[in-house]
């Protein structure tokens, strides 16, 4: 015999605090709703509004540097801590909780600080410095202080190369890291003279980046315009990109072992599969200058970017547009970003020496959610996602208050962009058939690929 018993949870009809309304059951009969679709296209339009109402990005400015910041590495160890690299050869350790210095160094090296990245290991604060000054230093807070006990720090390790330096990256298991140069140098922690070298044609390298989940692949890219895979298992090149202009900075997907992207000089970021490079998996185009620097968020799903055009740019990797632009009237031109690997606030270092943090998501509400508040800002997030295409939502989700200098300058882009549009168009209407073909946007950047 069977029984079937009522139930229903008390957290159905009692309230949460005394304050709150009493809740009453709802009839969801359609029939007895017809104006529910005119309500939601209200409510979703008093969402997008206070999204935009709300939308303050900027959180804080980290100052001490006296020069321009160019370097910034994460520690992906300890979500708290931020180096950065300045052009009169400090290095500063960054506290995010606190908005501090958590450690200096005055003189690190002679020159301006090209690149930094943290070591992998027991010690969550050691890290890679390189500069103009042909040096390699490790250091450690650490054993610095115990060492120094308040005198000026001293590198763990010091290794000198034959160039100048111009990035750094480290394997994520081994005892490896490369340098970029003249050429691509490999070399192992524990001798004095790098392992490896690796060329192919470049005159000079402006940064090397290692695969964090392919972990034998690393990338570079010089200034013939080239992008090179090189395999560190035969320690020979994989394959050659050559496209129209210069590249200034590589980042690998963290989800997707065989994605990067690049920030190139013709003001657009490449999104690139390493398997066929013959094409661009997609083009991100806003900033109206040179992009100097790209980041992954921990997510794979978005990237950041910094421009010499004075902004910041947030990317949904799968469209052609930014979601987002952040600018401030003091902030000078961008040279490296970063996203935290909790996802939630990205880093800018720029040339007037200051660090900002900025909100990921400008009109996000930081700390604990109640569940009626969680429940509510989900509802509106589903709400905007569904109306988003209708003309007054999409307009006031679109709507950004960019500079006068970008503003004029991305019409005058535009305005050059369509005239040679319409000159090609031209050019293909009073020539023969098929002597012009149409390039794709996502070849047309792309000189040649060459493979070994």
């Amino acid at each position: 015999m069977k029984v079937k018993a009522l139930s229903r949870s008390t957290a159905d009809y009692t309230r949460e605090t005394k304050s709150d309304i009493q809740r009453l059951p709802r009839n969801v009969d359609p029939a007895l709703h017809p104006l529910e679709r005119a309500r939601e296209y209200k409510r979703a339009l008093n969402a997008a509004k206070l999204e935009r109402m709300f939308a303050k990005p900027f959180l804080a400015s980290l100052t001490g540097h006296v020069d321009g910041v160019y370097s910034m590495a994460k520690n992906p160890w300890d979500l708290d801590l931020v180096t950065t690299g300045s052009g009169d050869g400090e290095i500063r350790m960054w506290s995010l909780v606190s908005q501090t210095t958590a450690w200096r160094i005055p003189s690190a090296h002679r020159g301006v600080v090209k690149g930094v990245c943290n070591v992998p290991g027991g010690e969550t604060d050691r890290f890679l410095s390189v500069g103009v000054d042909k040096m390699v230093k490790v250091w450690s807070r650490s054993e610095s202080a115990r060492a120094a006990g308040g005198a000026a720090p001293e590198p763990a390790a010091t290794y000198s190369g034959k160039h100048a330096f111009s990035g750094v990256d480290h394997h994520r298991n081994r005892p490896l890291f490369a340098t970029s140069s003249s050429l691509v140098e490999v070399w192992d922690v524990n001798r004095s003279e790098p392992i490896a070298n690796l060329t192919w044609g470049a005159d000079t390298t402006n940064t090397v980046r290692m695969n964090q989940t392919e972990v034998n692949v690393l990338a570079s890219c010089g200034t013939d315009r080239s992008i090179i895979l090189y395999d560190l298992r035969t320690s020979s090149p994989l394959a050659k990109l050559v496209m129209t202009l210069s590249t200034n900075a590589i980042a690998w997907n963290p989800m997707e072992a065989f994605m990067f992207a690049t920030a190139n000089e013709d003001h657009n970021v490449y999104t690139f599969d390493m398997r066929r490079m013959d094409h661009a998996v997609n083009v991100l185009r806003d900033h109206v200058s040179a992009v100097m620097d790209v980041d992954y968020s921990p997510t794979g799903a978005e990237l950041v970017s910094g421009g010499y055009d004075r902004s910041v740019r947030l990317w949904d990797i799968k469209r052609g547009h930014s979601r987002d632009i952040y600018h401030t009237k003091r902030m000078q031109r961008v040279f490296c970003v970063r996203y935290t690997l909790d996802n939630k606030y990205v880093l800018s270092g720029s040339d007037d020496s200051s660090v900002r943090l900025w909100r990921a998501r400008a009109s996000e509400r930081l700390g604990a959610k109640s569940n009626r508040e969680r429940a509510a800002v989900e509802y509106a997030e589903k709400l905007k996602d569904r109306y988003k295409y209708l003309p007054e939502v999409h307009r006031v989700l679109r709507q950004r208050n960019a500079p006068k200098a970008i503003k004029s300058a991305a019409g005058t882009k535009q305005t050059m962009l369509q005239s040679r549009k319409r000159k090609e168009e031209n050019a293909r209407k009073n020539s023969k058939a098929d002597s012009s073909p149409r390039v794709p946007e996502r070849k047309k950047a792309i000189l040649g690929v060459t493979s070994k």
